[in-house]
């Protein structure tokens, strides 16, 4: 294995109980590093970004499929490669890579997650980080980037189809709405957030913004090719549908025939958007408190937790 030299130990936040992360999330001065398979490189965290299934797992919401505690939680990441196993082929020490670290979601997700100062993931999880977006920007992106790519592919959709996008400040929601508009060249693109996002919504792409505090998307004339459910409200999403169009969802249970999935992540897809980020066509957004220091990572998962953020929450610099 190739590598620079790395302690056997680190800072990290891990839990040793479920419950909520102001009571069970702690720091932790003497973690030991992640073993680095063959296909696995080391990462030398710069910034991580935290997301809904983190205070999920941590509160046991997936204990039956979840690894053994203590958990280190955190999917998303950028940063250095420091150590490659024999089979990585793609990336050498001294990259800078970005990526969802966890291959399925809910399935055993790694021990060490991304808050820590080093974590391990699969070669073909990770992307190159594009030379245009910093370590903060990068740590955003990759489980809400790939989950709204999915999504899109799964309903087929393609040049000229409109789209409803519920819940379109959030992590999952500010890229469906930009990848619809940007990259598949949606024909219409509906969103609903509240009041004081709207502007957001504008900025992004989104021709018709709806402010749910005011209006019921539900009641519009208007249908739509395709709506896209990420804040659970999948039943009433498809009175919103044109007759023959596809609701999707990434809120268990979902409602039969809508499409519900969780995410299986691939660095392939990261890889496919960078040129995109590249030129400006999409933009990583950053909730307004983001980032977040080290030592404030209790704070940053109680901002997540009132389900108030806009785009997404990251934690930088790690030490």
């Amino acid at each position: 294995m190739a590598a620079t030299s790395v302690p056997s130990h680190m800072k990290a936040w891990n839990y040793s109980e479920y419950g909520k992360s102001g009571e069970v999330l702690k720091f932790n001065n003497s973690v030991a590093l992640p073993p680095v398979k063959e296909d696995q490189v080391l990462i030398k965290v710069a910034a991580a970004s935290i997301n809904p299934i983190d205070y999920k797992r941590m509160e046991g919401h997936f204990k039956n499929s979840d690894s053994p505690l203590p958990t280190v939680p955190g999917f998303d990441v950028a940063g250095v490669v420091v150590k490659v196993g024999s089979e990585v082929k793609k990336f050498k020490v001294g990259d800078e890579v970005y990526g969802d670290i966890n291959l399925k979601a809910l399935e055993y997700p790694k021990v060490i997650g991304s808050l820590a100062e080093y974590t391990a993931a699969e070669e073909r999880l990770l992307a190159h980080k594009p030379k245009s977006l910093s370590f903060v920007e990068a740590a955003s992106l990759p489980l809400t980037l790939e989950t709204a790519y999915e999504g899109l592919e799964r309903t087929q959709f393609s040049a000229g189809k409109s789209i409803l996008v519920l819940g379109g400040a959030g992590g999952v929601g500010t890229h469906v709405i930009q990848l619809a508009k940007h990259v598949y060249g949606a024909s219409k693109v509906a969103a609903t957030a509240s009041t004081g996002k709207l502007e957001l919504l504008r900025n992004l792409g989104a021709d018709l913004p709806i402010d749910y505090t005011k209006e019921n998307f539900e009641d519009l004339s208007e249908k739509f090719d395709v709506v896209y459910d990420t804040v659970g409200q999948t039943e009433l999403a498809f009175k919103a549908l044109k007759e023959g169009g596809k609701v999707v969802t990434i809120v268990p249970p979902g409602f039969p025939p809508a499409i519900l999935f969780i995410l299986n992540t691939d660095g392939a897809i990261l890889e496919k958007l960078n040129p995109y980020f590249e030129s400006g066509k999409l933009k990583p957004i950053l909730d307004p408190k983001s980032p977040f220091p080290f030592s404030q990572a209790v704070e940053a998962f109680a901002h997540l937790e009132t389900n108030r953020a806009t785009g997404k929450v990251v934690i930088y610099p790690i030490p």
